[in-house]
C-alpha cells in the first residue's frame, strides 16, 4: 500500500479552520444524539472506516444505545428511531448521495415537519462537514483508531 500524506500536517492552517468550523456546528441547533447518528450514517454511505470508527465511539461515549447503532444502516425498517431522527437521516442521505434531479420535495417536506428552518440549515452544514471529513480520510487512507488517544475515544472501550 502506498503511504499517504498527513493532510493535517501538510495544511495545518486549513485543518485548524476546518476543526473550528466543526466546533461551531456543535454549538448549533442540532442535538448531540442526532449529530452522532448523522455522522455515523454519512460515514457508512461514504465507506469511510476511519470516520465510522470514530463516530461510533463518540456516540457510545455520549450514551447512544448499542442496538440503535446496529440498526442505523437499516433505519427505515427499524422501530428504534423517532420521526425527528428519521427526517434528519433522510435529509442526510439525500445530501450525501445527491440525486441527479436534486433533493425531492417529499424529503424536504418531511424534514420541514420535524425540524425548524434553523435546524435544517444547521443539519445541512453538519452533513456537508461530515462528507468533507470523509473525503479527506478516504482519500488519505486514515487508519481507523489511530487518533483514539488524542480524541479521547479510548474511553469508549471499543478497541
Amino acid at each position: 500500500m502506498t503511504q499517504r500524506i498527513n493532510y493535517a500536517e501538510q495544511s495545518p492552517e486549513l485543518f485548524k479552520k476546518f476543526v473550528e468550523f466543526l466546533n461551531a456546528i456543535k454549538e448549533g441547533a442540532i442535538e448531540e444524539s442526532i449529530r452522532d447518528l448523522v455522522a455515523i450514517r454519512t460515514s457508512q454511505l461514504n465507506g469511510c472506516t476511519f470516520c465510522l470508527d470514530m463516530h461510533v465511539k463518540q456516540a457510545r461515549i455520549h450514551g447512544e444505545r448499542e442496538l440503535r447503532l446496529y440498526h442505523l444502516a437499516a433505519w427505515r425498517d427499524s422501530t428504534l428511531f423517532i420521526p425527528r431522527e428519521r427526517a434528519a437521516l433522510a435529509w442526510t442521505e439525500a445530501l450525501t448521495k445527491l440525486p441527479e434531479q436534486g433533493v425531492p420535495d417529499d424529503i424536504y417536506d418531511r424534514v420541514r415537519t420535524q425540524l425548524s428552518e434553523k435546524e435544517i440549515s444547521d443539519l445541512s452544514f453538519l452533513v456537508m462537514s461530515t462528507n468533507a471529513w470523509s473525503r479527506l480520510n478516504v482519500g488519505f487512507k486514515s487508519v481507523p483508531g489511530s487518533s483514539d488517544k488524542v480524541l479521547g475515544l479510548d474511553k469508549a472501550k471499543l478497541s
